[in-house]
């Protein structure tokens, strides 16, 4: 079923420090695998355009959304694509890395640190200008 939490605790739920992660990261992986680290506070899952050019960026394998994300969606009437484009939608930090190797690598590290994390997508190079498609339970949005 659905267990029921309170507003309060899920507005006020500490946010988490990822200094020790990141600190990790950096001293045990080589710096060119390492392409770009975007802290998604402050800037929804669209953030990446703005420090990627002429990339087609896929977001096709997400975290699961938490609830406050669900409540605020259904209070708001917002619609799913906007709230991809203004909220983290609980993808708080994203590690852009050279290869597959490196990014099962940055998973395993974070799961030592108790950090739920997986690879959500991956980057191609494009002639366009940079775009960014999310897969999501809702629809697939193009921004």
């Amino acid at each position: 079923g659905n267990k029921a939490i309170p507003i309060g605790k899920l507005l006020l739920s500490p946010t988490r420090t990822y200094l020790p992660l990141l600190k990790k990261i950096l001293a045990e992986t080589n710096s060119s695998k390492i392409h770009g680290i975007i802290h998604n506070t402050g800037g929804g899952l669209t953030k990446a355009l703005k420090f990627a050019p002429k990339t087609h960026i896929v977001k096709n394998n997400l975290l699961p959304i938490p609830p406050l994300f669900q409540l605020i969606r259904q209070e708001s009437g917002t619609d799913w694509r906007e709230m991809y484009q203004v909220f983290n939608m609980g993808q708080r930090l994203e590690v852009y890395c050279a290869d597959e190797k490196t990014a099962e690598s940055l998973v395993a590290v974070a799961k030592i640190f108790n950090i739920d994390a997986q690879i959500i997508g991956h980057v191609e190079e494009t002639e366009e200008t940079e775009h960014l498609t999310i897969h999501s339970p809702f629809g697939v949005f193009e921004y």
